[in-house]
């Protein structure tokens, strides 16, 4: 089993990734996280936002103590620092916690309060992509929940695919599911989601930055209204 990115150059690890994408299209979730323990060993992690634990919960099927990556940037709704709670409470995963280099109030003192009102961008990379970058240098590849069928801007994601951003495999297992699929997941397994999705939230980041769901909009619509943006940069 390979487990470190150095066995392989970053050609290879490209070139396998994008075979894997095409291999395993329409592998089941659990299989494609089976090829991802298989490949990466202790070399690959979950990312989870917390509005569920469903690929959490799938990749301690498959590997028991899976390490869980959750960024908590300062301003997430108490509900979702409690879901992330109770998912290391009562499942098999090893819940890490990334944290910004900066407080929100040491944030607050060098660009000025509400940043996230002012320069979204920044506030986003500030205390998501950097500290996801510098949590994911331990790892060859890494598992996101993105669904194909949450905005137009994800319809094309991979179920295995190639982070030219952070030289990584990105595996996306859940990619093909739709809503449904995670609800029907849900139920039969009691995994652990964010009381907010039964609040109105179809997506939940952080507080400041996201509101319920209006009828009719899609999952994603709730994220930065009022605004052009759609992805806090994790994904593109």
């Amino acid at each position: 089993m390979t487990t470190a990115q150095e066995d392989r150059t970053t050609d290879e690890l490209k070139a396998l990734a994008e075979q894997a994408g095409r291999d395993l299209e329409d592998a089941s979730a659990l299989e494609i996280l089976q090829w991802a323990v298989d490949t990466f060993g202790k070399g690959f992690c979950v990312t989870s936002s917390m509005e569920d634990a469903v690929v959490a919960h799938l990749a301690s099927r498959v590997q028991k103590g899976v390490d869980v990556v959750f960024l908590d940037t300062g301003y997430h709704f108490p509900e979702t620092i409690g879901t992330r709670d109770a998912v290391e409470a009562v499942m098999d995963v090893n819940v890490i916690t990334l944290t910004p280099r900066q407080t929100v109030a040491e944030q607050d003192a060098e660009y000025g309060p509400r940043l996230h009102d002012r320069d979204p961008d920044l506030c986003c990379k500030l205390r998501k992509v950097q500290p996801l970058e510098r949590g994911l240098t331990a790892y060859t590849a890494w598992a996101t929940g993105l669904r194909r069928d949450e905005s137009e801007t994800r319809a094309n994601t991979p179920v295995v695919g190639w982070d030219e951003k952070r030289q990584k495999v990105k595996i996306s297992p859940i990619a093909r599911w739709t809503q449904d699929d995670v609800d029907d997941y849900v139920a039969e397994h009691g995994v652990l989601t964010n009381p907010l999705l039964m609040d109105g939230y179809t997506s939940v980041g952080c507080a400041p930055c996201t509101r319920r769901v209006l009828e009719g909009e899609d999952a994603r619509a709730g994220r930065w209204a009022g605004r052009a943006k759609t992805e806090c940069g994790l994904h593109g």
